[in-house]
């Protein structure tokens, strides 16, 4: 199954590069949200968060970091930056190989990452702690296993 990130970092797809070091590739969005939307690709491939190492996680947040920052002093003049993982598909990932994205946000830009939503309240949040909980003691024992 091919990867386009893969064929980007490749270079046998066309992108634009903000950045670029051994482990890791940032390029303009080809359909950004704003200008300046940038994502964050390490150059081996994973899938999303279940599969990526933390320390893969990192650098891509230290990355990203560093294009809002820029983003902030540039002509883009940015107000702030949303970061965001969309990790799998329910949750609105359309590429299966981990990516950061970088999204330059002005003041009044009337963009709405959850245009919509819902205040909402857990009616059970103790039991919606201790499930977590549970699970996260059985991720970290199967990891360390």
């Amino acid at each position: 199954m091919s990867c386009v990130f893969c064929d980007i970092v490749a270079g046998e797809a066309p992108a634009i590069t903000i950045y670029d070091d051994d482990a890791y590739l940032a390029i303009l969005d080809i359909r950004p949200f704003t200008r300046g939307h940038t994502l964050v690709i390490p150059k081996v491939h994973t899938v999303d968060l279940t599969d990526t190492p933390a320390e893969t996680l990192g650098g891509m947040t230290a990355i990203g970091q560093r294009i809002a920052k820029a983003a902030r002093v540039s002509g883009l003049h940015a107000d702030g930056n949303n970061i965001a993982i969309n990790d799998g598909k329910a949750a609105f990932q359309t590429v299966f190989h981990i990516h950061l994205h970088v999204v330059p946000r002005r003041d009044g830009d009337k963009l709405s990452f959850a245009k919509g939503m819902l205040v909402r309240r857990d009616n059970d949040r103790e039991e919606t702690g201790r499930l977590l909980r549970d699970a996260l003691a059985r991720v970290d024992a199967a990891e360390n296993y």
